[in-house]
């Protein structure tokens, strides 16, 4: 099975999130969660990480990152591993390839005019609320 990651990073005080925006295909142009290819079998929290610090400059120490959920699709033998955290401290973002962008954790992150991922963002995000709720 194919295995991803995207990390949903929340600013402090909880009212935004950070996106990228994608350069290239698919999804060029649109808001996209950070992530990727999970590259060591069965290490899928230090492959967070890792992606987390190619793409963004944010460090274990910035953030703990929680596993929070899995999308399995069984059809395209592909699974996306769900984590999330809340920044501990400012950071000074630095960008791999894609733009980062701090968003309100309010927007409409199931426009798909806007968001990548057929709605899975929104879902995502939403579920990550209230959780953060509880």
């Amino acid at each position: 099975m194919k295995k991803y990651n995207v990390i949903v990073i929340f600013s402090r005080n909880i009212d935004k999130t950070l996106m990228c925006k994608r350069t290239k295909e698919p999804y060029m142009g649109m808001y996209n969660l950070v992530g990727g290819k999970i590259e060591k079998e069965n290490d899928g929290l230090n492959e967070a990480y890792r992606e987390l610090v190619e793409e963004t400059n944010i460090k274990k120490d910035d953030v703990e990152l929680i596993h929070f959920m899995n999308l399995t699709y069984v059809k395209w033998n592909k699974e996306i591993e769900v984590y999330y955290g809340i920044l501990k401290k400012e950071v000074t973002l630095i960008e791999e390839v894609n733009k980062l962008e701090w968003v309100d954790v309010n927007d409409n992150f199931f426009d798909m005019t806007k968001y990548a991922g057929e709605g899975n963002i929104g879902h995502i995000i939403e579920e990550i609320k209230i959780d953060l709720l509880k």
